[in-house]
């Protein structure tokens, strides 16, 4: 650059909103997010989370019309968690293999009332169904499993694209469970059934608000830093997503995202590859919290830090404030 003040002013392409809107480097749309949305038992039913302000679990007759309501919001995919009742939660999470899980009804109950119309991503991991609240098998010290796990795993995808499922997002952090599933979708000829791995998931601590929501919060008596990542670690990210593209992953995730857009960043740049980011409840909840608080403007805090996700590269971010800021989006 060769121009300097006063042939070269920043401030006169900021003067004005058309200005502004012309020079704009990033843009977000709704089609740019992804709703998680929190199942539970029952008819009718909507039970607010505490530790999400204006988050519920909804009955499987109610999570079809917030997926219809996504639709016309243009959110193109919502993302399922279900709330497995306590009497159905086992060591093994054998409740995941159930076909009339939660999981499953939710899953055809949108796809009857929506068609086409929205993507449902499905999450594969075993501690919303487990009574130990971890994501895979216990041996007899307490320690994870890896391979017994991940053949739980593949038969909890197989179950989910059965239903109708159209992206499987394992969640666990397994080693080797993206090749495993990829290949079983192949055998049973699930072909444009889409992979999303969560490649990059931290051992966080913003995540606790989603496991009251899940109802396994009460149920984890240790940690998860055995298979989630160690904050600390950025290259071995990168390790994770070539390890999952190489097996099949259709899309990576990030998750925590607003900790960890550095992460996001280096991942998009290394692979050019579509990347998401999960804001996770322990985000929302701050957000919600500052706007309650008078910290700043609610609508502005939701559309600043969606934007950041933008920014950093991700393709689109799964947040709890998707149907809020599409509405903002199309305003």
């Amino acid at each position: 650059m060769t121009a300097s003040y006063p042939n070269l002013r920043m401030r006169r392409t900021r003067a004005s909103n058309w200005s502004r809107a012309l020079h704009r480097e990033t843009i977000m749309t709704p089609a740019d997010l992804i709703w998680p949305l929190f199942v539970t038992e029952g008819s009718a039913v909507e039970e607010p989370i505490a530790s999400l302000p204006g988050v519920s679990r909804w009955s499987v007759d109610e999570i079809a019309k917030r997926a219809k309501e996504a639709a016309a919001l243009g959110i193109p995919v919502i993302a399922l968690f279900p709330n497995t009742p306590a009497d159905k939660r086992d060591d093994r999470g054998e409740e995941a293999l159930n076909p009339d899980n939660l999981m499953c009804r939710a899953i055809k109950a949108i796809k009857d009332a929506c068609g086409d119309d929205i993507g449902i991503l499905t999450d594969v991991a075993l501690d919303p169904y487990t009574v130990h609240g971890q994501d895979g098998l216990l041996d007899a010290h307490g320690y994870v499993t890896n391979d017994d796990t991940v053949a739980m795993l593949v038969d909890q995808a197989i179950n989910q694209a059965e239903a109708g499922a159209d992206i499987i997002a394992p969640s666990d952090m397994m080693d080797g469970r993206i090749g495993a599933i990829r290949l079983a979708l192949e055998m049973g000829s699930f072909h444009n059934v889409q992979i999303m791995s969560y490649a990059a998931k931290y051992a966080s601590a913003f995540y606790g608000p989603f496991r009251e929501a899940v109802g396994s919060s009460g149920l984890l008596k240790t940690d998860k830093k055995t298979y989630q990542m160690d904050p600390a670690n950025a290259e071995e990210a990168l390790r994770e997503v070539e390890l999952d593209l190489r097996e099949g992953a259709d899309s990576v995730m990030v998750k925590p995202g607003l900790a960890y857009l550095d992460i996001a960043a280096r991942v998009k740049q290394r692979f050019e590859v579509p990347v998401f980011a999960y804001q996770v409840s322990g985000e929302y909840a701050m957000i919600e919290a500052a706007a309650a608080a008078g910290a700043g403007d609610r609508d502005a805090l939701v559309l600043e830090t969606l934007m950041a996700f933008k920014r950093a590269g991700c393709n689109g971010v799964l947040t709890y404030h998707a149907a809020d800021a599409a509405r903002l989006l199309g305003g």
